[in-house]
């Protein structure tokens, strides 16, 4: 049950609802915003999401083995909460899709700062047993708040839109949501300031199972496995493409991403807790074939169609995200679990960035459906390789 959890976890959880909020107000307008408004490409857009995902690359990393050398985690969470309120407000201010860039990268530098710190925080304070739930339950409250974001987002743009200058992507309402999305930042920012590293006797024993000393073997193939995936999952700005491409408006846009996040956040909790049961590489598994179910439902959608695409896309999600850092937390010895959890987010970082590009030179250059055919043929691709390669010791 949740109220077994640590009260850290909760805390930070509920920091990420504030700051998702925040985040995803902006989110699913940045197509539109940097397209429509600003006159970008898609392979611009591509090129902004991959550099945003780089700087976070970069950050994550280090961030999370100086989390481990210094045995504070705090510190960072903190500024990795501040930095995207600045990330924000310059994104309100861009007159074109280069500022834009440096906003989401402002923004994306304060994702490095604080992930792997967060994520390694969680799994100190945890028993091994209840750290799927751990993790289901930090993505639920931080997608709840992407729910409430995305609904609040569509609601104003609507809103903004019959009252403002018409077109389906005029600047001045997108600017609005985007400056009220920087406001609600500082949320979460103060929020993060209730939270604590942990005492020595706040901290569970460990598992006798747990590996020691340097990173093993074991993690580096689950690393492995989880990249080879990656690659497969270009960034989610091209789902939201896609959708004003099948002739959504951009108030139904934003909906359908919410409907994606209430999807994400309902199954989040569940899915962690089946991990905990069932072990991890299983609920990834069943996870990776829904993605390709929904990336090929993508590349073959309708306006009516797309709605429930949106839908399974967030089941996936649900399955995959929180359960994939309990993965590799799981084969992390806890005084390296920063630098465990950095070069997770190091690599998913990279390998975003090449799908991005990629994903973008598809859809300028070929056609727009093969960019998700793309990724529905490399997520079946990546699971073969689960299926030979993953480690048989500790089912977890």
């Amino acid at each position: 049950m949740p109220a077994k959890l640590p009260r850290q976890v909760w805390l930070l959880g509920t920091v990420s609802l504030f700051n998702d909020i925040s985040t995803e107000m902006v989110y699913p307008l940045l197509p539109m915003f940097t397209v429509a408004v600003l006159g970008a490409t898609a392979t611009d857009l591509g090129w902004i999401e991959g550099t945003a995902q780089g700087v976070v690359a970069l950050m994550t990393a280090w961030a999370g083995i100086t989390s481990d050398h210094r045995r504070a985690r705090v510190p960072w969470i903190r500024l990795g909460y501040g930095l995207p309120v600045l990330g924000k407000i310059l994104l309100v201010v861009a007159g074109s899709w280069p500022v834009v860039l440096l906003g989401r990268a402002v923004d994306r530098l304060g994702k490095g700062f604080r992930s792997s710190p967060r994520d390694a925080l969680i799994a100190d304070v945890t028993p091994e047993e209840l750290r799927g739930r751990a993790y289901g339950l930090d993505r639920a409250l931080d997608t709840a708040g992407a729910f409430v974001g995305v609904i609040g987002a569509a609601v104003l743009l609507w809103w903004l839109s019959k009252r403002g200058s018409p077109g389906p992507a005029a600047a001045h309402p997108l600017r609005i949501v985007l400056a009220i999305a920087a406001a609600l930042g500082v949320v979460a920012f103060a929020v993060a300031f209730l939270v604590r590293d942990p005492k020595p006797h706040e901290v569970p024993p460990a598992s006798p199972d747990e590996p020691a000393g340097k990173l093993p073997a074991a993690y580096w193939r689950t690393l492995a496995i989880l990249l080879v995936f990656a690659i497969a999952n270009s960034s989610d700005t091209f789902v939201l493409l896609r959708a004003a491409d099948v002739g959504l408006a951009p108030w139904a846009v934003i909906a359908a991403y919410a409907v994606y996040n209430l999807v994400y956040t309902l199954a989040s909790y569940p899915a962690g807790a089946l991990s905990d049961r069932m072990g991890r590489w299983g609920v990834i598994a069943i996870g990776w074939v829904i993605y390709a179910g929904a990336y090929a439902a993508f590349a073959v959608a309708t306006p009516a169609r797309i709605w429930p695409a949106f839908a399974v896309y967030g089941l996936y999600t649900a399955l995959t995200d929180g359960v994939g850092k309990a993965l590799i937390a799981d084969h992390a010895p806890r005084a390296h679990r920063g630098r465990a959890l950095g070069y997770f987010y190091l690599g998913t970082a990279v390998t975003t960035l090449i799908s991005s590009v990629g994903a973008g030179l598809l859809w300028d250059r070929i056609d727009h459906a093969a960019t998700f055919w793309a990724g529905s043929i490399a997520a079946g691709i990546a699971l073969v390789v689960l299926a030979i390669a993953r480690p048989r010791k500790r089912a977890r």
